[in-house]
């Protein structure tokens, strides 16, 4: 068993998830580039490598459950634990319709990775998270999934009514606190990060933070110290309401 932190992020061959795993990995913390694409994977890890990050690439598609217990073993095999779990993997779907006009299988499709990836990666990763002296938990989510947001009509996200990808975020906003309540009185916390508008893939580019800002949050809720939150929804500004 290593003496060096290990964190495993998903989606980490770009945008935030390259951005949080550069930060991390700048701090000494071995990183465990996850991607579903392995040729990503390993380009993203060589990068990272390049810029004096130890960084080792793991194929992980977090939709697809077998894939997934084969990571976590490969991890066991490796490490004999986990310190740190970035469920960064996110999608926005291809549904632009109305919430009238969607159909179950237009939320499925983005629940798959938004939700129920992260609760087949989390499932698989905890018992060697259990293994860590300080294990964390960071799940990406979206001043979007906000319901406190949503329904103020004097919020800056009130006239987005993207019906897929937010409720995919509100549902991850209560997984995550679903599993700080189950975790409450482990050494293990889980908070949920808001990175605010970052451009990536996710939305064609067309934010204005850069990954490196969004992933500013995430690094924070993954090195606290035993005094800092679990169950809470933070972004750079501080607690999100739910």
């Amino acid at each position: 068993m290593t003496a060096e932190k290990i964190a495993l992020i998903t989606g980490a061959n770009k945008g935030i998830g390259f951005a949080t795993a550069r930060r991390l990995g700048e701090r000494g913390i071995t990183i465990l580039a996850g991607a579903r694409d392995e040729v990503r994977g390993k380009q993203a890890a060589a990068a990272l490598a390049d810029e004096g990050v130890t960084a080792v690439p793991l194929r992980i598609d977090v939709t697809d459950p077998d894939r997934v217990s084969e990571a976590a073993r490969e991890i066991e095999r490796r490490y004999g634990r986990l310190d740190i779990l970035v469920n960064n993997a996110g999608v926005a779907g291809g549904f632009t319709g109305t919430p009238g006009e969607a159909t179950a299988a237009d939320l499925r499709e983005v629940y798959e990775t938004n939700v129920f990836g992260v609760v087949t990666v989390t499932r698989a990763m905890l018992p060697l998270l259990r293994r860590s002296e300080a294990g964390r938990i960071v799940n990406l989510s979206s001043h979007l999934g906000s319901l406190t947001l949503n329904t103020d009509p004097e919020s800056p996200v009130a006239g987005v009514n993207m019906i897929a990808y937010q409720s995919s975020k509100t549902a991850l906003n209560a997984v995550t606190v679903a599993y700080a309540k189950e975790l409450r009185g482990t050494p293990i916390k889980v908070n949920a990060a808001l990175p605010g508008v970052v451009a990536t893939d996710l939305n064609h580019h067309r934010g204005h933070r850069t990954p490196a800002e969004g992933a500013a949050i995430v690094v924070r809720l993954a090195l606290l110290d035993e005094a800092g939150p679990s169950g809470q929804c933070l972004s750079d500004d501080g607690p999100v309401p739910w």
